[in-house]
């Protein structure tokens, strides 16, 4: 008991610094502007401005900034999913020449910083005719769901005993239902953890939006957050107020999926 003192006291305080900027934002969304901006800062509240959060909705388009979070994001984790565990399950299970070699490229291009790839994929992108459009923050999540999550499908199919694919197969099973009826449905963890990863990326995704989109009505939450910040100075409330309401889905997206996280995870983290 005296020994997990020490643990329980870092982890109490690891928790408050995580919690402490949410707090803040909460408690600066309730107040009036002048208090917002008043030194020193404080946590408490005297009079708390509800109408705050109306007025996020009346100063800009915020619903509609929701609405295209909401479009892209759905549509990408959609694709994500699928294409990630199509990938995965082609690498774990059929009989493909050099599969250890695309596992290794796989392995490689997650060390790769996506910043070296800004301006190969804009080029592309602005050739296809796309920049302006919601495809080059869609399609990619198309193209095979990203790294991490082919490896994830690929190490969890991999836990899954042959015995029961091949069980399947005698029953007269093709390929495609032994994915899609029997593997798929049995690696629920990975399905839940690559939404929920996949849903807080492209949720928060800035630096692609910024790049490809100029119609102030196209923009997502991420982009929409920066027009509280006007030339005569920042309404710091009113910005507060909308992080807190953008970032509600992603909490309630991570209670609901949390408990799948560490199971998929320490699955990921077996024999290659």
């Amino acid at each position: 008991m005296t020994r997990g003192r020490p643990l329980l006291v870092v982890l109490c305080v690891v928790s408050v610094v995580q919690v402490a900027p949410l707090l803040w934002a909460l408690s600066t969304s309730l107040k009036p502007l002048e208090d917002a901006y008043a030194f020193p800062p404080s946590f408490s509240v005297s009079d708390a401005e509800w109408g705050n959060y109306a007025e996020v909705f009346a100063k800009l388009p915020f619903a509609r900034f929701l609405l295209n979070s909401t479009l892209i994001t759905i549509a990408a984790v959609t694709g994500a999913v699928f294409t990630s565990s199509l990938a995965g399950y082609a690498l774990a299970r059929l009989p493909l020449g050099g599969k250890r070699l695309m596992f290794a490229l796989l392995l490689a291009s997650m060390m790769l910083p996506s910043q070296v790839l800004l301006i190969p994929h804009f080029v592309t992108f602005e050739m296809l005719g796309w920049v302006g459009t919601y495809k080059p923050l869609i399609v990619p999540a198309w193209l095979g769901g990203g790294a991490f999550n082919v490896f994830l499908f690929r190490q969890f199919f991999k836990s899954i005993p042959r015995s029961v694919e091949e069980a399947a197969m005698l029953d007269g099973a093709s390929r495609w239902q032994c994915y899609w009826h029997v593997l798929l449905p049995m690696a629920k963890p990975a399905v839940i953890t690559t939404a929920v990863l996949s849903f807080m990326f492209h949720w928060r995704s800035f630096l692609g939006p910024l790049l490809y989109l100029a119609d102030f009505r196209a923009f997502p939450v991420s982009l929409g957050l920066r027009m509280y910040q006007t030339m005569a100075g920042t309404w710091i409330n009113l910005l507060m107020a909308a992080s807190v309401v953008a970032v509600v889905p992603l909490i309630v997206v991570f209670v609901i999926g949390q408990r799948h996280l560490t199971g998929a995870l320490d699955v990921s983290s077996g024999d290659s």
